[in-house]
């Protein structure tokens, strides 16, 4: 039961009102829609939150009896719910990792603004967990004209049947989004929920020529980017990062299980050299050098470490799951830096390659770069989509 002082109408109110204040939701439209979900009607009892009392990263769940579940139903942040494709991990029922949530409500408004559906547009959601977002484009569109496909079949009822204890009753489907709902198709619209590290050409092949495809992508190295794609007559899409979108990855592009340390074999003979290249620049989220080098050097992953004291210090740990490693250590003011590379490959220097190749192309920030998925597959492009990415720099994994 909600505590006695809760108001649903009125969080949901004052969530719309926050929502507007930061910019995420501006097309009356849209308000309109959002004002008719009770976002709590979607979050499911338990919700999983870390477990403070022992502060090492597992989770445990939280039900309706707390008051954190209802405290937390309105806020603007997403809320985990599901842990482990629902085999929580934990011997006494604490789980490990998050599978699915439900999403931070400025970005669900700022994806669906994206959208830019005309009235009765037709539209496929890759990912339905809770139904929420489902809810709204219904809200937004009808639910005549929404079709959303999730890959896990309790997520899927769930999904299913919040919305229809809502009064919504989209077309729900059990199965592999990357495929699409082909018996749907064609779409004006396709909206992932999850994030791609390839976009899959079914998802073009089912948006009619004109129409767009809004999703997050990225990979295991750079910040995913909320991306909008727009399909032409020849069944290619071609887009921009629109802005910064942070999701669980499809669950067929996972990134790898474990944790960095495992994929470093710190008894190998290593090879030292020394850098100028900050460390700091390669890693700053969202930026186009760290865009350079996730899209240039295969395989690439990190773990950046700063130093307990206040001296300023850090370490960045590169990777690549199959024994390639290499370390950059940063020291203040000192303007060059050690490295040590062991394995197979020479990470680091192909990660200065793709960086001084960014420095001669002037530095393009993110948005200036742009993704082209065609039957052929996907290739990054910079200004304008006839001036591909090459990967000189790049050697294969």
């Amino acid at each position: 039961m909600p505590p006695s002082d809760f108001d649903a109408g009125e969080r949901l109110v004052d969530l719309v009102d926050h929502l507007h204040q930061v910019g995420a939701l501006t097309d009356p439209r849209w308000r309109d829609a959002f004002l008719q979900v009770p976002r709590h009607l979607f979050v499911p009892d338990p919700v999983w939150a870390e477990d403070g009392s022992r502060d090492d990263g597992w989770m445990i769940p939280v039900g309706r009896d707390d008051p954190y579940w209802w405290e937390n139903v309105y806020a603007d942040f997403a809320l985990p719910t599901q842990v482990d494709d629902g085999a929580p991990a934990g011997e006494d029922g604490r789980g490990r990792y998050t599978t699915s949530s439900i999403s931070q409500p400025s970005l669900v408004a700022r994806m669906l603004e994206a959208l830019t559906p005309v009235d009765g547009a037709r539209v496929l959601e890759i990912g339905t967990a809770t139904g929420y977002n489902c809810a709204l484009l219904c809200a937004r569109l009808g639910a005549e004209n929404v079709v959303t496909v999730e890959v896990d079949p309790v997520l899927a009822e769930r999904g299913r049947a919040a919305l229809h204890a809502a009064g919504w009753k989209p077309t729900v489907v059990c199965g592999d989004g990357t495929q699409g709902v082909p018996a749907e198709a064609p779409f004006d619209r396709v909206l992932a929920t999850v994030a791609a590290k390839r976009v899959p050409h079914a998802w073009v092949r089912q948006t009619r020529p004109g129409g767009s495809i809004i999703t997050p992508w990225g990979n295991d190295y750079m910040a995913t980017a909320l991306l909008r794609l727009e399909v032409g007559e020849d069944g290619v899409a071609t887009g921009r990062p629109i802005g910064d979108a942070p999701f669980m990855w499809l669950r067929d592009q996972r990134a790898h299980g474990g944790r960095w340390s495992d994929f470093v074999d710190f008894d190998a003979k290593v090879r030292t050299s020394r850098t100028r290249v900050d460390p700091h620049a390669v890693v700053e989220a969202g930026g186009g050098a760290e865009f350079a080098v996730g899209t240039s050097v295969p395989g690439l992953c990190r773990a950046w470490f700063d130093a307990e004291d206040d001296s300023g210090e850090a370490t960045l740990w590169l990777y690549d799951t199959k024994g390639a490693w290499a370390s950059v250590d940063y020291v203040p003011e000192v303007g060059e830096y050690e490295v040590e590379q062991a394995g197979p490959r020479d990470l680091w220097e192909e990660v200065e390659a793709a960086v001084v190749w960014w420095e001669r192309a002037g530095r393009p920030e993110r948005e200036r770069f742009g993704l082209t998925v065609s039957r052929d597959g996907q290739h990054v492009w910079l200004d304008r989509p006839e001036n591909g990415v090459a990967r000189p720099f790049a050697v294969a994994p």
